[in-house]
């Protein structure tokens, strides 16, 4: 398993963020996107990875073909900071993190993140880094797709 800048894509129909019983975020239909960032990241990927994001089509057309995108729908995102993507079980029972970056770096990639988002589709949703967060999501279809950098870019 190489590193790479790791991105969840969940289709919704509504997510909602909540920390301490306090709504964060909330988007109705969109993406709930759950991002995480290793060793080797960098802004660059960060900018391939939001225009990735931004152009993927999974919304359905009056056919009920995955061929809308989320400008076409006028679809709202919720980004969410997510290291446990990196989490590694190979050796034992308890997850190991030692992929995921620090948080010091992965906090600045992924602000930096999201202002791409913003810069190619306006304001969006976020949670809050590091922050205990409860997660809701109506996931529709359900369509879930994982986007890993290495895969798509070799980096």
């Amino acid at each position: 398993m190489g590193d790479s800048m790791r991105i969840v894509v969940q289709n919704v129909v509504s997510a909602e963020v909540r920390i301490h019983d306090k709504t964060v975020g909330h988007i109705g239909r969109g993406f709930l996107l759950f991002v995480g960032f290793t060793q080797g990241d960098d802004e660059a990927l960060c900018r391939l990875m939001a225009e990735k994001v931004v152009g993927l089509r999974l919304f359905n057309d009056e056919r009920g073909l995955t061929n809308l995108s989320i400008d076409d729908i006028h679809g709202e995102i919720l980004s969410v900071s997510q290291f446990t993507l990196y989490g590694d079980v190979v050796k034992g029972r308890r997850p190991s993190f030692t992929h995921a970056l620090a948080p010091l770096e992965a906090t600045h990639l992924y602000d930096y993140f999201n202002e791409c988002l913003e810069t190619l589709r306006g304001p969006i949703q976020k949670g809050v880094f590091g922050g205990d967060m409860k997660v809701s999501l109506i996931n529709d279809g359900p369509f879930t797709l994982m986007l890993d950098s290495k895969e798509l870019y070799g980096k």
